[in-house]
């Protein structure tokens, strides 16, 4: 089987339609559907059919492309680990959320740079959402993401996510209204006793707002969310100026005099991970990265 054609029934299985397959591997249409009938003909099945305008997977056509996953990452990963004693060498684009940049790749930089100098690392802050589609589009070599146990993100099966470690949250709220014995309620009743109030959520990413909705529905009320800020600072602030009341870590050394009061039953903890494409875990340069975060 051609691999290129492997590659493109892939992307039809992921994305749904050949124009978006076309315009993300840089062919046109008509490619697109020549190479995946002559893929039809090499397996001796059919791989499509019409649905209305459009196409759809076959069954067999979904067996295959769930087969050229594994097959597309053993041949990246042949390629990639041709010479596994050179040393790494290459720019490795890392994005991920300003947490485990601080706590995971900084103090990895001065250890990397000083036993592997001909890598390059270009770092961009994304949130999870941002950083799985430039994984996607192959614009990222590793992204380091998060989710919540309440809120699991969905990972893409072309895509592998090794866990680097997890933090709990609580409630933000002014310290005039923490009182203790809010800390030993479950979580659902600590969100239902601040129902009434406003509440911070991300504005990049949705996990935090899946979290409030889920212990909401566990107490039957509903969180209202009036206000959005990415930054965990702002977040801060809008909580001490008596804006509302966010999810915010409980181990946050850097805060100012907000009380996070911490939530249990379900524990809400963020769970930090590294994100690489299949196969490309095996590239020196990368492998060499993800070494020093603990992620191989």
């Amino acid at each position: 089987m051609d691999l290129r054609r492997l590659e493109m029934l892939l992307e039809l299985s992921r994305l749904g339609s050949m124009r978006e397959v076309s315009e993300e591997l840089a062919v046109t249409t008509s490619t697109v559907s020549q190479q995946i009938a002559a893929l039809s003909r090499e397996v001796g099945a059919e791989l499509i059919e019409p649905d209305g305008r459009r196409v759809r997977i076959t069954p067999a056509g979904r067996r295959l492309a769930d087969h050229a996953v594994g097959i597309l990452a053993a041949v990246e990963a042949a390629r990639s680990d041709l010479d596994p004693d050179a040393e790494p060498s290459g720019t490795v684009r890392v994005a991920g959320f300003a947490t485990a940049v601080r706590r995971s790749l900084l103090p990895a930089l001065t250890d990397l740079a000083r036993s592997h100098p001909r890598i390059e690392l270009r770092i961009h802050e994304h949130e999870p959402a941002e950083a799985f589609a430039l994984l996607a589009s192959d614009d990222l070599d590793l992204a380091l993401t998060y989710d919540f146990g309440l809120a699991p993100a969905v990972i893409d099966r072309t895509l592998r996510a090794v866990p680097l470690w997890t933090a709990p949250w609580g409630l933000a709220v002014p310290p005039a209204v923490a009182d203790p014995e809010l800390a030993k309620l479950p979580a659902a009743q600590v969100v239902a006793h601040f129902a009434d109030q406003d509440w911070i959520v991300n504005s990049r990413n949705s996990a935090d707002e899946q979290v409030l909705t889920a212990l909401g529905s566990l107490a039957d009320v509903e969180v209202r969310v009036t206000h959005r800020a990415d930054s965990l600072d702002l977040v801060e602030d809008f909580v001490l100026a008596g804006l509302g009341v966010g999810l915010f870590p409980e181990d946050d050394s850097g805060r100012k005099a907000v009380a996070v009061l911490p939530l249990r039953d379900p524990d809400i903890a963020l769970c930090a991970f590294a994100v690489t494409r299949r196969g490309r875990e095996h590239w020196p340069p990368l492998r060499a990265v993800l070494h020093r975060l603990g992620a191989t």
